[in-house]
């Protein structure tokens, strides 16, 4: 199995208490698919998976796998500020029936080059499903260079990256130095790092038109490539308003407008600004997506 396409970076659903709701999950699962996505990635940045406890990741995951059932690719975000607990995510995932798994760099204690080189080698070599390097840094105060991305190109499995550098020519970079053995997944500016050679997208925007995230992806890459730019420039502005500071409360904010509600952001997180979600509710109703 290679992953590529628009692969919907999942929020996690919270009930009116708080509490993961596992059903509304199966049912946005559901509708994913249906709507022609073409890979799931639960427990990222954009499923807060830093404001679940571990009991709690361990269902997200489980239910995604099995109400996918094997229809598309679901990678589980593993990522943990400690290799040991990384490790044990990431083998977790495997046993529960994951496609691969995706992480992000420790994200508090600013790795070095060569501590980050062992993490991701220890965790690689615990399981033997690919893993996806998630280069946020932004967030998680590092950045993968592509010399460094090169380097762990060698590690069996380490074999995809979503890069959310916002430097498009980073693309260019990563498969100039690492060839065959990385697949690269925009992370942002998914139309420009197509054209640059990216085979994917890790998408944000599809938790609320995955449909048109989808589309988008194979019109640009395997179908006609004026359309899938059409659909890219209809869709900017939504992918602009959902990548800012607030894009958990923002995307769940989206999902309610368009009739899918996911419940709240877990605190410190709060709801979207009022001025905020109205030029949202804008741009959806620009999109015909308001319900």
């Amino acid at each position: 199995m290679k992953f590529r396409g628009s692969y919907t970076v999942c929020v996690t659903p919270f009930d009116d208490k708080g509490q993961v709701d596992l059903a509304a999950l199966r049912s946005y699962v559901e509708w994913q698919i249906e709507e022609g996505v073409h890979g799931l990635i639960p427990l990222g940045s954009t499923g807060e998976f830093l404001s679940l406890t571990r009991d709690e990741r361990a269902a997200v995951a489980e239910t995604t796998i099995k109400q996918v059932a094997g229809r598309v690719p679901v990678l589980i975000g593993t990522a943990a500020e400690w290799t040991d607990e990384a490790v044990s995510l990431s083998r977790e995932a495997e046993s529960l029936g994951a496609d691969g798994v995706m992480l992000v760099p420790p994200y508090y204690s600013s790795p070095t080059e060569a501590e980050l080189v062992a993490h991701f080698t220890r965790v690689a070599e615990a399981i033997s499903i690919p893993m996806m390097l998630y280069n946020n840094p932004f967030t998680a105060n590092v950045d993968l260079t592509a010399p460094l991305v090169a380097r762990l190109s060698e590690v069996e499995n380490i074999s995809y990256i979503k890069d959310t550098s916002k430097n498009v020519h980073r693309v260019t970079e990563l498969l100039d130095l690492c060839g065959d053995r990385m697949t690269v997944f925009a992370g942002y500016y998914p139309w420009e790092s197509y054209l640059a050679g990216a085979e994917g997208y890790s998408s944000v925007m599809s938790n609320i038109a995955p449909a048109l995230s989808a589309q988008t992806f194979t019109e640009t890459v395997d179908g006609d490539a004026a359309l899938g730019r059409s659909l890219y420039l209809q869709s900017l502005p939504l992918i602009n308003a959902l990548a800012g500071d607030l894009y958990v409360s923002a995307t769940k904010s989206a999902m309610r407008l368009v009739g899918r509600p996911m419940g709240d952001p877990r605190p410190p997180r709060l709801p979207l600004p009022a001025d905020a979600e109205a030029r949202l509710r804008g741009i959806l109703a620009e999109l015909d997506l308001l319900k």
